[in-house]
């Protein structure tokens, strides 16, 4: 398939309905936690993107049969006998390494080749390790594969994480439902995902408490208690907050529905003390503005703090702000690559270490620009639309990697965008 771009045509306008689709970060981990199930397992609402393309085939490569209808997925885990996960997938996206803990809960032991993914910081896997030593995994490194055994079995352990890390509490959770005994996890991560992977878990007929907390208790069953189940993936948060900030930018009002408000309850008070008009309900929220945007101070923390996947569209809401906005990242050390390209349309931004000083401009200007991570790709779209000219972004597989659809939903909102391959398009919208 030939390259392409996204090509934007600035006309300032978001508004209208849009449908959130199921949660990439949590879809992905629904499926390898389908491994425990052996058998025909239904995931709902899983998006239409590229990251849960490689997962699927990630599982297929494994034994399993992953068959799409639509927005589900039939995961047959029956025949899976195979605990290696190959490098040519796992080395294009880092949650592939949640297939760890199932395999190491469903065999004892797994080859698992080291991820790849995002280049937006380290993401070190040694809580993983750590984690998963504690209940009784040994661990060597070969030609770039872990290998992991459980010489003795799975067992039950206290485990106090260093940070509450969603990959490492995934990991552990799905491990832990097998092992003897009971398994605390201290400093677990609290993201609504977290939630939703311990709700299915659940349903397959293991015992998990306390999911959406800081500590999550797993009483252990044997292997042979786990069963398939069908099981949808809840609303998928940054994809909502990102077109909400896309209603920010441009007045709106822009509606999500399909996501529960209090995942995204941070950013919301953050959007409405920028000058925004947030209104919500059971599934749904609308924001809209009619006054400029106000200055606003960001640190970016874990769940339920204010999550550092919505940090770069609101980089770009701080950019056309009336004044001097501070965002601090502390999750990703190298999230701040997209204020580079935001530079190029305009943005006044200084980068400190973690701190990005962010001075509002009256306007910014279409430009060649370039996606260096998933969501700083989203983001530099929204700004294309805002923006006085024509933008093209460049390296759109990462947007593909979580956005459903981006382009179309964008264009049902009013915007002028449409995806083309990069050499040979007319330059204005059809």
């Amino acid at each position: 398939m030939a390259e392409e771009i996204i090509i934007v045509e600035g006309n300032g306008v978001l508004a209208g309905e849009v449908a959130v689709s199921g949660a990439k970060n949590s879809a992905l981990k629904l499926i390898a936690a389908a491994l425990l199930g052996q058998g025909e397992t239904l995931v709902r609402n899983v998006p239409l993107i590229s990251d849960i393309s490689i997962m699927s085939e990630v599982l297929r490569r494994l034994g399993a049969t992953v068959e799409r209808d639509g927005h589900t997925l039939v995961v047959d885990t029956t025949d899976v006998e195979q605990f290696e996960t190959p490098y040519d997938l796992v080395s294009k996206m880092r949650a592939s390494i949640s297939v760890l803990g199932p395999l190491v809960g469903r065999f004892g032991r797994a080859r698992v080749a080291m991820p790849g993914g995002c280049q937006i910081g380290a993401r070190k896997i040694d809580m993983h390790l750590v984690g998963l030593e504690a209940l009784g995994v040994e661990f060597t490194i070969d030609h770039g594969f872990l290998e992991a055994r459980t010489p003795n079995g799975l067992v039950g352990a206290d485990v106090v994480l260093d940070f509450p890390s969603v990959g490492a509490t995934e990991n552990l959770l799905m491990a832990a439902v097998t092992a003897k005994g009971t398994t605390v996890l201290e400093n677990a991560a609290r993201e609504p995902e977290i939630v939703d992977l311990a709700n299915m878990l659940v349903s397959m007929g293991a015992k998990v408490a306390g999911a959406g907390s800081s500590i999550i208790e797993v009483e252990g069953v044997p292997l042979s208690s786990l069963h398939p189940c069908d099981h949808t993936t809840v609303g998928d948060r940054i994809e909502a907050g990102t077109f909400l900030v896309g209603g920010a930018l441009t007045g709106g009002p822009v509606t999500v529905r399909g996501i529960d408000p209090s995942y995204l309850r941070v950013a919301l008070m953050k959007l409405a003390a920028m000058g925004c008009e947030v209104q919500t309900g059971a599934d749904w929220v609308t924001v809209s503005r009619t006054r400029p945007l106000i200055p606003i101070d960001i640190q970016t923390l874990p769940h339920p703090g204010f999550p550092t996947d919505l940090q770069a569209q609101f980089m770009l809401l701080a950019a056309r702000a009336e004044g001097v906005s501070v965002i601090t990242e502390n999750v990703f050390e190298n999230r701040f690559m997209f204020a580079s390209e935001l530079i190029r349309m305009g943005a006044d931004i200084t980068i400190e270490d973690h701190h990005a000083l962010v001075r509002g401009v009256a306007g910014l200007q279409g430009a060649d620009v370039s996606s260096t991570d998933l969501r700083a790709g989203a983001a530099l779209v929204l700004a294309g639309v805002s923006a006085e000219g024509q933008t093209r972004v460049h390296n759109i597989g990462h947007i593909d990697r979580g956005y459903e659809d981006y382009v179309g939903k964008l264009c049902d909102l009013g915007a002028c965008v449409r995806r083309a391959p990069v050499d040979g398009m007319p330059d204005i919208c059809g």
